[in-house]
């Protein structure tokens, strides 16, 4: 079926509505007829070629990089967008045995609006209010493309600390740095009261770093973005081997983007 076409043209644009067909009619009337094009063979027609899959990027990725259906058309080839987070080892800190494990929203839900909800955490992470707050931040991951993994961080067993590790460079912050492929962010909060003021962020930033760093070959840096206000967070990242890249405008807040940059991290 012919597209519809707008019922009155706009003045002094009738050139425009010419169709192909009448335009080939104009140009060839009176020439002297042409022989018809010899067959070739093995040639395919318009109709045979495929038409190439439509691409468009993912919000906030680097330029310079072909997309299918919002991803990366490499990461369809190689699956999971962070290495299968939930196959990863544990690593041995000063402070015990560290993991981090997926959530699972029928099982973690209460603990995570607990700590949610305690002021010093929700001063950052905006997200006190009942469970549904909460159910709906996490539900957006878990049932998202798996940019983003929020994982309860364990220490020797115990549930003490929420990570979100997360692909930096398909996320919107890589609007706001130069972005580099498979950049991998993290965000964290200390869910106990007792965990809290005693270098016990410090030792799990470099641990989960290292972690990324580990699992995610092709990560050259693991980044964050703390709140600038948050000066314990900014801290803690600084003693776990981060260093102060920039201060970033992002819509919510203004943030220190901090970098632990894997040629470094033997040295920080």
């Amino acid at each position: 079926m012919s597209p519809t076409r707008p019922p009155v043209d706009p003045p002094g644009d009738d050139t425009l509505d010419l169709r192909v067909d009448d335009l080939v009619a104009l140009l060839t009337r009176g020439a002297p007829p042409q022989p018809p094009a010899a067959p070739t063979l093995d040639a395919p027609s318009v109709s045979d070629t495929p038409a190439p899959t439509p691409v468009a990027p993912a919000p906030g990725a680097p330029s310079g990089v072909l997309f299918r259906g919002g991803l990366p058309h490499r990461e369809l080839l190689d699956g999971d967008l962070l290495d299968s987070v939930a196959s990863w080892s544990p690593a041995v800190t000063p402070a015990g045995s560290f993991r981090l494990v997926p959530v699972r929203l029928e099982r973690d839900l209460p603990l995570l609006v607990r700590w949610m909800n305690d002021p010093a955490v929700s001063a950052f992470w905006e997200l006190a209010g009942p469970e549904t707050v909460t159910a709906e931040h996490l539900r957006a991951q878990l049932e998202g493309d798996g940019r983003s993994v929020p994982c309860l961080g364990l220490l020797d067993g115990t549930p003490m600390s929420y990570f979100e590790v997360y692909r930096a460079d398909l996320d919107p912050l890589a609007r706001h740095y130069p972005a580099r492929p498979h950049d991998t962010g993290v965000h964290l909060l200390i869910g106990g009261v007792t965990d809290r003021g005693r270098g016990i962020g410090t030792t799990l930033l470099r641990a989960v770093a290292d972690l990324i760093l580990d699992h995610r070959p092709r990560c050259t840096r693991v980044l964050a973005e703390p709140d600038l206000r948050n000066t314990p967070s900014v801290s803690a990242f600084l003693g776990g081997g981060f260093r102060y890249a920039a201060e970033v405008d992002l819509p919510d807040k203004k943030a220190a983007l901090m970098i632990r940059d894997r040629a470094l991290r033997h040295v920080l």
